[in-house]
């Protein structure tokens, strides 16, 4: 049943989340990865305290992170870790962010955890077990209309200067749907998507760690994941349309004329 990695992923998460908090009052150290994509001595401080939690619980496993590639193992037993999610909004202090883990085994996210320690929320997941927000049960929305649906979204790292940069997509959105948001934090996005407070959401170019423990929460909670033409949603492929599954054939015709 997974219960003792679902319990390491919330464990490590929350210990983590303490620590991004304590890290947060303090001068961070920024380096910049590309013109806007930018990392901080918080992201690689979470990152080593989730390994450590991970290699003591189970030593053998791999693992998949943003700031590491040298966690690598040839276990089919994976952790997917996003040790800060939402960096630019944590360095400006703007308190949108998260820490996100998942364990995935044979290409099959298992169970995931995804804490936001400025709001003390902790969605979880396990396969089979529902998703839930703090302990308590939680399901996609009721809305069956694009038009009264409040949507999310997200712009990649090279919107400067890259073609493919969502732009289009997002204008299209803003006319159809009631309103579209841009939180900075995809973990954020499909876990509000999970428990209702978003209906519907869409990006490119995600990384498997943005996505892999909230894209169980979908679907435990009721939702639809999909790529943009309706396919089977791969972590590592890069396109992720998710809804409550009632506007998701809705938001599938918005797509089909990019």
């Amino acid at each position: 049943m997974y219960e003792k990695e679902l319990q390491t992923a919330v464990a490590a998460a929350m210990q983590a989340g303490a620590l991004l908090m304590k890290m947060s009052r303090g001068k961070l150290s920024v380096k910049y990865k590309s013109p806007i994509d930018l990392v901080t001595g918080a992201d690689r401080a979470s990152e080593a305290l989730i390994i450590s939690i991970i290699r003591k619980a189970f030593p053998g496993d791999d693992i998949m992170t943003e700031e590491s590639r040298d966690q690598r193992t040839s276990s089919k037993r994976r952790w997917i870790i996003d040790p800060l999610d939402g960096t630019t909004n944590y360095a400006h202090g703007f308190p949108v962010w998260c820490v996100s883990i998942a364990f995935e085994e044979k290409g099959q996210v298992k169970a995931g955890a995804v804490y936001n320690p400025n709001l003390n929320e902790m969605f979880t997941a396990a396969k089979g077990r529902g998703a839930f927000l703090n302990g308590k049960r939680i399901k996609v929305s009721a809305e069956k209309e694009l038009v009264k649906s409040l949507l999310a979204t997200g712009f990649p790292y090279d919107v400067h200067t890259s073609p493919e940069n969502n732009l289009a997509n997002f204008q299209k959105f803003i006319k159809r749907a009631q309103a579209v948001r841009r939180p900075g934090s995809a973990a954020i996005d499909l876990a509000y998507l999970a428990c209702g407070r978003f209906d519907g959401f869409w990006e490119i170019k995600l990384k498997p760690w943005d996505a892999a423990a909230a894209s169980l929460m979908i679907t435990e909670a009721g939702g639809r994941i999909t790529d943009f033409t309706g396919g089977r949603y791969s972590l590592y492929y890069p396109e992720c349309l998710a809804s409550n599954g009632k506007i998701h054939k809705q938001m599938l015709k918005v797509l089909e004329n990019r």
